[in-house]
């Protein structure tokens, strides 16, 4: 092996260490419990056909926290900019743990920081521009309590003995139109054939989005799932899987590979292949 076939042979494992994959503008990454060896987490994103920058943005962590240990994963789906769901990823977690009552009622905790974290985007508006974004967050906490809040259309994802069982909520204008019309709001289908509010944005719930905060809401569903020995694994995903595949289709698709970080990126393929256009990013997490 030449010099230079070397140095390339450690540019490429070091791009893999980092979850970076140049011939493809697409990321990847994974890791694993310390509490059980059987659950691991891996992820996978690749940019989508539109003529602007990557939007998506993914958490996905183990952490220790007080002697407990949390599982973090989120999917933030940017729209307008990237920065939102920038903002979100290096702040939304830390503003639930911070949560005094965190421990004791995560539902509430969780429903208090999503507001509180979106009052701050709203206020750094002038800095953050006039984007917004959505979001899919899933605490798993000792391995056994599964929290989950969504604002938007990305989605979370459980199967239990190969049924798969949707988490969250999708958010969509058409099926909140009589509150966006009690805050003043409308929903339209024009331009183009997909309701929207105002005409603008496509999903009902959003994190900023100042210029159509009067009409949205960044108030999350929260559910709370139980982790049992039936329960195989947990999808987060942005709407670009979503739009080509059901809830069901994706978790059959996975449910014999056994690596996570193959199965979020299998998921991926599996969505361009079926024509999504969107960027698409995915967490898998493995029992």
């Amino acid at each position: 092996m030449t010099g230079k076939e070397i140095l390339h042979k450690m540019k490429e494992k070091v791009q893999e260490k980092v979850g970076l994959n140049p011939s493809n503008n697409a990321e990847s990454g994974k890791g694993k419990s310390k509490m059980s060896k059987n659950i691991t987490h891996g992820y996978h994103l690749v940019k989508g056909k539109a003529n602007h920058p990557m939007e998506d943005y993914v958490f996905a962590e183990f952490k220790q926290v007080n002697g407990s240990e949390l599982g973090l994963f989120a999917i933030f789906d940017g729209h307008l900019s990237h920065v939102i769901p920038d903002y979100l990823k290096a702040n939304l977690f830390n503003n639930i743990l911070n949560e005094p009552d965190f421990w004791t009622e995560p539902e509430n905790a969780i429903r208090k920081a999503y507001r509180l974290t979106d009052t701050n985007i709203l206020e750094q508006a002038i800095d953050l521009g006039k984007g917004g974004s959505t979001a899919v967050t899933a605490i798993l906490i000792n391995c056994q309590k599964l929290v989950i809040a969504n604002v938007g259309d990305s989605r979370a994802v459980i199967s239990k003995n190969g049924v798969a069982k949707q988490l969250s909520v999708d958010h969509e204008p058409a099926s909140e139109r009589e509150s966006i019309e009690n805050r003043g709001g409308f929903v339209s289908n024009f331009p183009g054939d997909v309701a929207r509010v105002d005409g603008q944005l496509a999903v009902a719930r959003a994190f900023g989005d100042k210029s159509l905060k009067k009409h949205l809401t960044s108030e999350p569903d929260v559910s709370i799932e139980t982790i049992d020995d039936d329960t195989d694994l947990i999808i987060l995903a942005s709407d670009g899987l979503w739009k080509v595949m059901s809830n069901q289709e994706a978790v059959d698709a996975i449910k014999g590979i056994k690596d996570a970080r193959s199965a979020a990126k299998h998921l991926t393929e599996e969505a361009v292949k079926r024509n999504s256009k969107d960027d698409i990013s995915i967490i898998v997490v493995k029992f």
